[in-house]
């Protein structure tokens, strides 16, 4: 009684474990659509900041500009001061404010060309984030597509597997049902696994040969004292033609 009963909640296991992994899956594939949007936000960012900082560049090419034209026009004020006047100091003077400007608009020129060089770098960059996103947005539609259409299967697969285990689950034995639900819960992996070599196949710990024994009468739950775990007995199939094999050498002897 409590073998079929076993048996009929191992069969539930295998149907958990099924839909286990397909979660496994659904999860990474709806990580993946989450990686694609990230670089796609990534991306705009990037693109938002560099036509910001090529305003900004604009703006300060724009404003040096404007200096140099007021310096050049301060300039030309000089040189006509300079024509009419007639004291060599004065004359002096205006030739040094002169040449001050001069050096001024040199250095406002340098300037002016130094972020004229940089805008241009930055119009380049701004030009392959550009094309880098058209293109990750090409490219992720069709994987997003693909991703969908796996995820469509998942759910209808898992559908499927929540009705096989709810009419399982009608046939199964209610008490050992609601200890099997209440480890798997907890695991999130088997719980009812076989001893092999007399070491609990869920933790790998070895086991006593009473253990063993009661396991193998079969007639109450067994509970790894280690892991918890509900442990069977497996009937081991010996391999084909080894019975035959065994009484033929005990004939010849």
């Amino acid at each position: 009684m409590m073998k079929e009963a076993m048996k009929t909640i191992l069969d539930i296991q295998e149907l958990d474990m099924k839909m286990l992994r397909l979660m496994r899956v659904k999860k990474q594939r709806l990580q993946e659509i989450g990686q694609i949007d990230a670089l796609r936000k990534e991306l705009h960012q990037q693109l938002v900041e560099k036509e910001a900082g090529m305003e900004s560049l604009g703006k300060q090419i724009h404003a040096y500009e404007q200096k140099i034209q007021d310096i050049a026009t301060k300039m030309k004020h000089l040189e006509s001061q300079q024509s009419s006047i007639k004291k060599v100091e004065e004359f002096n003077a205006i030739t040094q404010e002169s040449t001050a400007l001069e050096r001024e608009k040199i250095a406002v020129e340098q300037k002016v060309s130094d972020l004229v060089d940089k805008r241009v770098i930055e119009e380049e960059i701004f030009g392959k984030i550009k094309e880098s996103l058209e293109s990750s947005e090409a490219s992720s539609l069709n994987l997003e597509k693909e991703i969908q259409s796996s995820i469509k299967l998942i759910n209808e697969e898992g559908t499927s597997l929540k009705k096989e285990r709810e009419d399982l689950s009608k046939k199964a034995d209610p008490a050992i049902l609601h200890v099997y639900e209440r480890l798997l819960r907890n695991k999130k992996d088997r719980v009812i696994v076989p001893i092999q070599n007399r070491t609990c196949s869920g933790c790998h710990i070895a086991l006593t040969p009473q253990h063993e024994n009661v396991v193998r009468k079969g007639e109450n739950l067994v509970f790894c004292e280690h892991c918890s775990r509900i442990h069977y007995w497996q009937e081991v199939v010996a391999p084909v033609g080894t019975e035959t094999t065994t009484k033929r050498r005990r004939r010849r002897a």
